[in-house]
């Protein structure tokens, strides 16, 4: 590691990022002024949205002067990322990555430049824009740095394992996969040993990748903070217990950043503390994410990113609030599994639990679980193209619900490849769902 380029990522950091992202502020602030506001459905976006812009526009640009300067990590979203923290990396999701293009409608270029190079479109959105990316160079977030490491858990999808086998031929750089094994009703000890041994394995080589020593005290810090993210975000949607809800699952799911790709730090926490203040604000006041609700519903799969101010509008119109979601609760669940007094079995609990690795039983029983939790009257699958794992099951989910008395109905689209999304004919048969209530 060069000592320039440690000092560039520091001050990148800690100085010009979040002085950039405060004049962007101020200049935002100045359009609104200046801006005629438009009718909408919509309640007012929480005031702490502008704090989460400045801290993401922070964390991409010190992210451009990270490689020689810091160890740099790509990592799955469902990574045990505490191990990684206290070896100093700097974290980059391509997930996330691949969601911000897609709700900034930035996903064709790179999903194209993927498919030339012959990858499937049958293969997940957010892979082909990572490779589009990497074959392009072109990204809205200005630069990704070259990783040190890839860092992959198997437990959202086996996809991410073969995706980042490919990076790693291609960058040339090490691989480590965490495997955790589908769990049936609950994990077992053999289960839960196999995944601490892979952690452990994963911890030392990540510390010789960074060229520094393990630290488990260090390592027990990250767990609590990131225990502690979670827990605050899942404070925060809780929040949507009241009525009216006082933000939206579309809100829920840009305010998602931090816990994703800052989870565990001290940027983090302090936000998710912001925005619980607002939120809680927001209840008693009466002010909601929709102005007129009527109708409570769940939404369960990843966002439509390309689509949410359209699809949030029109529900709203009909006085429809989408106040929770199986996705954005994924990561609010782990605050209960993490455990501080026995780390390890903590992390390797959490991870093996996640939505994603866990039978339909499970999922459906969270289904029925937070629908009443929420007073939700109706459930929206995304019925998504290229998250099969996540779209498997739905349709008998769907049935299994009408049968409880639950309205609910299937929404054939995609989380970033718009050409999966027919909006006519959606919009038709959402509209046909809406007067079902």
């Amino acid at each position: 590691m060069s000592a320039g380029r440690k000092l560039q990522y520091s001050l990148a950091s800690s100085l010009v990022g979040p002085t950039l992202a405060k004049v962007d502020r101020a200049n935002s602030w100045w359009r609104r002024r200046n801006r005629t506001p438009r009718e909408t459905p919509l309640g007012p976006a929480p005031e702490t949205t502008r704090l989460l812009k400045e801290i993401t526009t922070s964390h991409y640009f010190s992210a451009r002067y990270a490689d020689g300067g810091v160890p740099v990590a790509w990592v799955t979203s469902g990574s045990p990322v505490e191990i990684l923290r206290p070896l100093g990396f700097h974290l980059v999701y391509p997930e996330n990555h691949g969601a911000i293009c897609g709700a900034g409608h930035k996903s064709p270029e790179p999903i194209a430049a993927a498919e030339d190079d012959l990858f499937s479109q049958d293969l997940c959105s957010y892979a082909r824009i990572d490779f589009g990316t990497l074959i392009s160079g072109k990204t809205p977030v200005g630069r990704i740095p070259k990783p040190d490491l890839l860092f992959c858990c198997t437990n959202i999808c086996q996809t991410v394992m073969y995706w980042y086998r490919e990076l790693a031929r291609r960058l040339d750089v090490p691989l480590i996969v965490v495997d955790t094994p589908q769990v049936y009703g609950e994990p077992t000890r053999e289960h839960i040993d196999y995944v601490i041994h892979q952690m452990r394995e994963a911890a030392n080589k990540a510390a010789t990748v960074a060229g520094k020593a393990f630290d488990e005290d260090h390592f027990e810090v990250a767990v609590r903070s990131a225990q502690e993210s979670c827990a605050l975000w899942g404070e925060c949607l809780a929040t949507n217990k009241s009525r009216p809800a006082p933000w939206t699952a579309f809100d829920g799911f840009i305010h998602m950043i931090p816990i994703v790709a800052m989870r565990g730090t001290d940027t983090c926490n302090n936000y998710y503390r912001t925005l619980l203040a607002e939120l809680k604000e927001r209840a008693a006041a009466g002010i909601g994410g929709v102005k007129e609700e009527r109708h409570r519903l769940l939404w369960d799969n990843l966002p439509m990113w390309f689509e949410m101010r359209g699809l949030s509008t029109l529900l709203a119109e009909e006085g429809f609030a989408m106040v929770a979601a199986t996705y954005t609760n994924a990561w609010a669940e782990t605050a209960t599994q993490l455990d501080t007094d026995e780390p390890w079995e903590g992390m390797a609990q959490a991870y093996s639990q996640v939505i994603l690795n866990r039978d339909l039983d499970h999922r459906l029983k969270l289904i029925r679980g937070m629908a009443e939790e929420f007073g939700c009257d109706g459930v929206l699958f995304h019925s998504d193209r290229s998250c099969k794992p996540y779209s498997v099951g739905q349709l008998e989910m769907r049935d299994r619900l009408a049968a409880d008395g639950l309205k609910a109905m299937v929404l054939d689209a995609d989380h970033a490849d718009p050409r999966a999304y027919a909006r006519g004919p959606a919009e038709t048969r959402l509209k046909a769902f809406m007067e079902t209530f």
